[in-house]
């Protein structure tokens, strides 16, 4: 993935929809099990948010500020997000 990032009017405490970034992250996975990776993406993170991301949408970091998230951790947003 390259660039997914918030508004500034979705952010902090008073941003307006919930869930946007999980949302896309969710399609992406589900566009990389269409394209036969196997729900496997990766992403370089800002530092600061690399837990965020470990803990809300299950990713590891590999090293640096390189971000995966594996087949299982892509099910369960798929199924979270895109619920039919």
């Amino acid at each position: 993935m390259h660039l997914v990032e918030s508004s500034p009017f979705n952010k902090g405490k008073t941003k307006v929809y919930s869930g946007v970034a999980g949302n896309l992250v969710a399609f992406a996975c589900k566009f990389s099990f269409r394209r036969g990776h196997e729900g496997n993406v990766s992403f370089l993170s800002k530092t600061q948010l690399i837990e965020h991301y470990e803990k809300t949408l299950g990713a590891f970091h590999f090293g640096g500020r390189v971000m995966i998230i594996e087949t299982q951790a892509a099910l369960r947003l798929i199924n979270k997000y895109f619920q039919n």
